[in-house]
């Protein structure tokens, strides 16, 4: 059975706006018909938007949740400001903690994609109150280091985030910046368009490949509607503040190293998920080896088999049911609402 997704301007949520200081942030808010069971909140990752949910958002409402899905900072109708420093992870997850307490007065599962799901275990760790479950598709949990690690001495260490120099030098911004076909070129390739001869736009080894950009046909997981909808989102503020994620290593190394001696033994004592995809070149499930020593609440780990990096939009059914399972044994027998 075809997952009945989100579509823009789709009546099934209201669109909510937040001051936070000089930051306003943009989410999408569903709402049950009933008292909600529990409150869902759903980060994106890069470059995708509180949309790139569309596929969980109407099942999660179907099981009596309120679902929450911000565009994150830099992206759509949320700001997108200059400055790196204001994209650090320990400021965002307050951005977040503020439009939780908004919503609910209740702790909320929290689930996080690609730098969302980076993002989902800093907010679990920094505000472990506002969070009884916890769930991360394609990162697992990285604790915080006692030392700076450049981005260059990450890439040498771990080569398959090469792309990422790319992004944090700007040259991503430059090329998809240029024009709204290269805009389209670069999220149909992100999406897993090709050229007629099956190159993709994007390789972890280089990212983006610009002499290809205005090759790429359309995407087989976004409509024509839907993309349209991302190239107008995109269009606001353009790829620096998305991109700007990607130069926060040491910034983020400057908040957590004074926390990391504390933090070095630290395990994760609500319930947590970790979804890997199996043909993830660029965070391949193996990165999740060994990462029961984080946690003393129960981890599922969990691999979809066949699925790239789009996990939500390839394998729609497959990531609800492992959402799905995952809630219910949060909530427990709060969960027969369901029913």
């Amino acid at each position: 059975m075809a997952v009945d997704g989100l579509v823009p301007n789709d009546p099934r949520v209201e669109h909510k706006f937040t001051a936070i200081g000089d930051i306003t942030y943009h989410y999408m808010l569903a709402k049950p018909e009933g008292n909600p069971v529990a409150t869902v909140v759903l980060i994106h990752g890069w470059p995708d938007l509180g949309m790139g949910w569309r596929n969980q958002v109407p099942y999660l409402l179907s099981l009596n949740l309120q679902v929450v899905v911000p565009d994150m900072l830099g992206y759509g109708q949320t700001s997108a400001p200059e400055s790196p420093e204001e994209y650090t992870l320990k400021k965002m997850c307050g951005h977040i903690a503020t439009i939780i307490k908004e919503v609910t007065d209740q702790p909320i599962i929290l689930g996080g994609h690609d730098w969302g799901g980076a993002f989902v275990w800093r907010m679990t760790m920094y505000y472990p109150e506002l969070i009884r479950g916890v769930f991360s598709l394609c990162v697992p949990y990285m604790p915080p280091r006692a030392h700076k690690v450049t981005l260059e001495q990450m890439v040498a260490m771990m080569p398959n985030f090469r792309y990422q120099l790319q992004i944090a030098g700007g040259e991503t911004e430059r090329i998809v910046d240029k024009s709204t076909e290269n805009l389209q070129g670069f999220l149909n390739g992100m999406y897993g368009g090709r050229t007629p001869d099956g190159q993709a736009v994007f390789t972890a080894d280089a990212g983006v490949v610009e002499e290809i950009i205005d090759k790429i046909g359309p995407s087989p997981l976004v409509s024509k509607e839907m993309l349209d909808y991302y190239v107008q989102e995109y269009k606001r503020h353009g790829m620096h503040g998305p991109s700007n994620w990607y130069r926060t290593r040491e910034l983020n190394d400057d908040d957590e190293m004074p926390i990391a001696e504390e933090y070095a033994g630290f395990q994760f004592k609500m319930p947590a998920m970790i979804v890997m995809a199996e043909r993830d070149s660029a965070l391949p499930p193996k990165l999740a080896d060994g990462q029961e020593k984080y946690f003393a609440g129960p981890l599922k780990k969990e691999l979809i088999k066949g699925a790239n990096h789009w996990v939500m939009l390839e394998k729609p059914e497959e990531c609800n049911k492992l959402i799905g399972e995952f809630v219910k044994s949060v909530l427990g027998d709060e969960s027969k609402a369901f029913l």
